[in-house]
């Protein structure tokens, strides 16, 4: 999952950015509203996290903007603001859910994994594909009865990669969702090297991790490939 975090509160921004990414996010970090509102012209992303109150413009009017021009990327308010009609104003214009500061972390998780979920279409924080099962909630993998241990990011590109059983991502598109902006740029080989993994890890499953020469990778249960 990529995120785009748009916090001024440096302290916030840091706990937030080291919570999704200990298990396995990528999380790009903005704090100014203009330059929040001009990434968001130009990059695609899973979630945003919005404050309401930012320097240059406000989370309102990023959130109407980006309505305006027809994104539907989930989008969660954070604000200091806990007024009935701030929430109710907020989800009128097109904010997908509401979370008021100061706030556990274990449910700002929870709500991101539940808009992700209404995204994919999934009612569960389960994904799965043949034997494959994913528990996005405990970060957890299982081929059939066995447990797989995988690293936070491998859980990350499996994830990514069951979230759409049979689309092919290409090397720039995984890049793009396990690796951040602030991080040091990975080559193609990160990729290869990570896929390689976890078809070693995932031996024996009813799934398989399939090169699609010239294109990229995709999961596809066997005898569908």
């Amino acid at each position: 999952m990529r995120i785009f975090l748009v916090e001024d509160t440096r302290d916030v921004a840091e706990a937030i950015i080291e919570q999704f990414a200990r298990i396995g996010h990528a999380v790009d970090w903005e704090a100014d509203g203009e330059a929040a509102a001009a990434t968001l012209g130009e990059t695609a992303y899973d979630l945003v996290i919005l404050d309401v109150m930012l320097p240059g413009r406000s989370g309102f009017a990023i959130l109407r903007h980006l309505r305006s021009i027809g994104s539907t990327t989930p989008v969660l308010m954070l604000t200091a603001r806990s007024e009935v009609d701030d929430r109710v104003s907020a989800l009128d214009i097109g904010a997908d859910d509401y979370l008021v500061k100061p706030f556990d972390f274990r449910e700002l998780e929870a709500r991101a994994r539940a808009l992700l979920r209404r995204r994919q279409g999934n009612a569960t924080n389960l994904l799965a594909c043949g034997d494959i099962c994913i528990d996005q909630s405990a970060r957890t993998v299982r081929v059939g009865q066995r447990e797989v241990h995988l690293t936070r990011r491998e859980v990350t590109l499996l994830e990514i990669l069951a979230s759409r059983p049979g689309r092919v991502f290409s090397k720039d598109d995984l890049l793009d969702q396990v690796f951040g902006y602030d991080e040091e740029a990975p080559s193609f080989n990160a990729v290869e090297l990570y896929i390689g993994r976890l078809r070693k890890k995932l031996q024996g499953a009813t799934a398989q991790i399939v090169t699609v020469r010239g294109f990229g990778y995709q999961l596809v249960p066997h005898g569908s490939s």
